[in-house]
């Protein structure tokens, strides 16, 4: 691994993915902020934390994951992209990014089985039956359903168009729901959408070439892929690999790779828990990454587990990655690029605790809680 800062640093280094113009390398990975109104609108508070990455030097920011059907919908205070009278509220946001200088993705998601069917008040349903996080079993969908959901990616992904976002970038990781057709864990089905890998991968390629179809050749289409499930019977690294080098195949135009399933223990989740704290303990998905490089031309981007400068600058420099993704240290420190640019090279703030889903499951807003209990210390100490 690289390490030595007397190299050109790559981290700062302009790209471009199928026209798009990214300033540096650091992605702000899909972060639910829990910042939309209760029917998934834009808010000022979503606008200012948007605003804030922009500012902090991010090169792209890629939104929270928004739902484009209200069955797909995973939690409360989610940003929607299901209708057209989110169009209006979204164009505000891309707007002001924009003017800020800023380049910004819509992820496009659905939360299959996992969807919050107690705010949607309708039923989940996944590629088969199976227990949810909250005990209860999802329906299985139908091949009307299945219909509805590509048609549903479609429609967002041309609100996302009609918006002035830069790109769009499919959700097909951490068990939702294209997670879980891809995963022979949670799909039992025994029809065309289940069973071999050409079946489980029909519905992401389905959604590609659906949004494809109404955003045209010339704007970017990125894919979020779990490297692999990490639980027994679950998505594998090969399949992984298989799937983005056939969509690849067709015209992605760039990858992230992620890994672990929502219902995962601490340790093998997409957002580990743990202490980070030395660079053989990051990059959690490096060997993915290299395999996706070595297979496809496509641009990667990786997150998971980067917290040190020399750490992203070793990974961009050894051809592992073309990006650096982030997401909780991006929360606890939006600022983190023009930290490291202006030379300060500490590790980035975040301690992987996850303190800071609490206060989003709790509605209490979008923050770390560590930050703000040292901040609230420092100034009573003071």
């Amino acid at each position: 691994m690289h390490s030595d800062c007397t190299e050109k640093r790559m981290f700062f280094d302009k790209a471009t993915i199928n026209g798009m113009t990214v300033q540096n390398r650091l992605v702000r990975s899909a972060t639910w902020e829990g910042l939309a109104s209760s029917e998934g609108f834009v808010t000022p508070a979503l606008e200012t934390a948007m605003l804030d990455l922009v500012s902090g030097g991010v090169g792209m920011i890629i939104t929270g994951h928004a739902f484009v059907a209200e069955q797909g919908r995973a939690g409360e205070r989610q940003l929607g992209i299901h209708t057209d009278k989110h169009i209006s509220g979204l164009r505000s946001m891309v707007g002001k990014v924009h003017d800020a200088g800023g380049v910004i993705v819509a992820q496009l998601a659905h939360a299959g089985g996992q969807a919050a069917q107690a705010i949607s008040g309708l039923p989940a349903a996944g590629p088969s039956p199976f227990t949810r996080r909250d005990g209860e079993v999802c329906k299985q969908m139908t091949e009307e359903d299945i219909d509805n959901m590509v048609y549903a990616f479609q429609q967002a992904a041309a609100r996302a168009v009609a918006t002035g976002f830069d790109g769009v970038q499919i959700h097909g990781a951490h068990g939702y729901g294209i997670s879980q057709f891809l995963s022979p864990h949670l799909n039992k089905r025994s029809d065309a959408y289940g069973g071999t890998f050409e079946n489980r991968i029909r519905v992401l390629v389905r959604v590609y070439e659906a949004v494809r179809r109404v955003v045209g050749d010339s704007y970017p289409v990125l894919l979020k892929i779990n490297c692999e499930d990490y639980i027994e019977g679950g998505l594998t690294v090969e399949d992984s690999v298989n799937a983005v080098e056939r969509l690849a195949s067709v015209g992605l135009d760039a990858v992230e790779i992620s890994g672990g399933l929502l219902t995962n223990s601490p340790s093998t989740s997409s957002v580990r828990v743990g202490n980070f704290d030395t660079p053989a303990k990051e990059v959690w998905y490096r060997d993915a990454a290299r395999r996706v490089k070595e297979r496809t031309k496509l641009p990667v981007m990786l997150v998971g587990g980067v917290r040190s400068f020399s750490v992203a600058e070793g990974v961009l420099h050894d051809g592992v990655a073309d990006f650096i993704a982030m997401s909780r240290p991006l929360l606890r420190e939006p600022a983190l690029a023009r930290r490291w640019a202006a030379g300060d090279l500490r590790r980035a703030a975040c301690i992987s605790c996850n303190k800071c889903f609490s206060v989003l499951y709790n509605n209490e807003g979008y923050f770390c809680p560590v930050a703000h209990d040292e901040a609230i210390a420092v100034g009573v100490s003071a």
